[in-house]
């Protein structure tokens, strides 16, 4: 079992590589504006799931994630010889919905702040029903 602390720099350390590797090596057209966003490595650090993001619609997500899967040769190559380690990771790429989970969060919460302040606006002009004072009082007799 490895050391997670070590597990999280192997990782990060893979996330440089592909991205460099990504930006430097890869010259396929279809490729878009893609982020890497996270790494996650298995224990015994020979499988790799990489997180990426595209800039653009679902036609650039998928022509992003062909490129990405037909360079995974060439990108797992570039990462094993510089992370030397006996067995280079095998590399699977993952879209990474949460930045467009994210938004659709901002966008709710928006909402919600917007009703909010039309509450409070509707709260500062209501009035309360009946008397002011709704108890009875008996007379007092001089």
């Amino acid at each position: 079992m490895s050391d997670s602390a070590k597990a999280r720099k192997m990782a990060e350390r893979v996330k440089e590589l592909t991205a460099t590797a990504i930006r430097a090596h890869v010259k396929d057209p279809r490729l878009g504006m893609v982020t890497i966003t996270d790494a996650k490595l298995s224990p015994d650090f020979r499988e790799a799931t990489i997180y990426f993001t595209v800039f653009g619609d679902e036609e650039s997500h998928a022509a992003s994630a062909a490129a990405l899967d037909s360079a995974k040769g060439l990108l797992r190559s570039n990462v094993g010889r510089a992370l030397g380690l006996r067995h280079s990771p095998s590399l699977t790429f993952v879209f990474d919905g949460l930045p467009e989970a994210v938004n659709q969060i901002d966008e709710l919460l928006a909402k919600a702040a917007d009703a909010d302040a039309e509450l409070h606006q509707l709260a500062a002009r209501a009035q309360y029903a009946g008397d002011p004072n709704p108890y009875k009082e008996d007379a007092v007799e001089e």
